[in-house]
C-alpha cells in the first residue's frame, strides 16, 4: 500500500486533494446533517455527527475499492431500496426532533447527545447511496494501472476524501453547535429548526 502511495505523481495527488476540498466545503447532505445536529445538541453533538458521517464513508470507500459499489450501482432497484430506507430514517429523526421541540418536552431538556449524533451520522451516511455513486464516478478518474493495484489506489484516494471530509464536516457541526449554544434558552425553537432541516434532507434524498 505504501509503495502505491509513493508511486502516485504529486501533481495527481494535489489535483485530487484540491478537488476533494472544494467538494468538502460545498454544503451538501453531510454538512447539513452535521449542522442540524450541532444546532440541536451543541458543539460536541455537531462534531460527533460529523465523525459518524466520516465513519460511514469508510464503508463506501471499501465498497468502491472492492467492487461492491459497482455491483450495487448496476441494480437500480437496490439503490432505490437503500435511498428510501435512508429517507425514512431521516424523516424519523425529523419527527423525533420536532417532538423534542414541543413546549412540554423542550422544557425537559431533550438535547441531542454526542453518542446519538454519532450513531445517526453513521447510519445516515450508510443509507445514502449517492455517496457510493460519487465514489464510483470520482475516484477512478485519478487511478492509473501503472501506479499499482487499482483497489489500493481506490482505498488511498477514498481515505483522503474520508479524512478531509470528516474534518470539514465536523467543523461545520461544531460551528453550528457553538452558534446554537448562544441560543440555548430557545431549545424548543432549535429542535424545530433541526427537524425542518432533517425533513428537507429526506426530501432531497428522494427527489434528487
Amino acid at each position: 500500500m505504501l509503495d502505491t502511495l509513493m508511486a502516485f505523481p504529486p501533481a495527481t495527488l494535489v489535483a485530487f486533494l484540491l478537488g476533494a476540498l472544494v467538494l468538502n466545503f460545498t454544503p451538501g447532505a453531510d454538512v447539513l446533517f452535521a449542522t442540524a445536529s450541532g444546532i440541536q445538541g451543541g458543539p460536541k453533538a455537531g462534531a460527533a455527527a460529523g465523525l459518524g458521517v466520516g465513519i460511514g464513508g469508510i464503508f463506501h470507500t471499501c465498497a468502491t475499492a472492492f467492487g461492491l459499489g459497482a455491483l450495487v450501482a448496476a441494480h437500480p432497484g437496490a439503490l432505490d431500496v437503500v435511498r428510501w430506507f435512508g429517507a425514512a430514517y431521516l424523516l424519523y429523526i425529523a419527527w423525533r426532533s420536532w417532538q423534542a421541540g414541543r413546549p412540554d418536552t423542550a422544557a425537559a431538556g431533550a438535547a441531542l447527545t454526542p453518542r446519538e449524533a454519532f450513531r445517526r451520522g453513521t447510519l445516515t451516511n450508510l443509507l445514502n447511496p449517492k455517496v457510493m455513486l460519487f465514489m464510483l464516478a470520482y475516484l477512478p478518474q485519478f487511478t492509473d494501472p501503472a501506479i499499482g493495484p487499482i483497489w489500493q489506489q481506490m482505498l488511498i484516494l477514498g481515505g483522503i476524501v474520508f479524512c478531509t471530509g470528516t474534518l470539514v464536516t465536523m467543523g461545520y457541526g461544531v460551528t453550528a453547535g457553538w452558534l446554537g449554544a448562544r441560543l440555548a434558552g430557545r431549545m424548543g425553537v432549535l429542535n424545530r429548526v433541526a427537524a425542518v432541516m432533517f425533513g428537507g434532507l429526506a426530501a432531497k434524498l428522494v427527489l434528487d
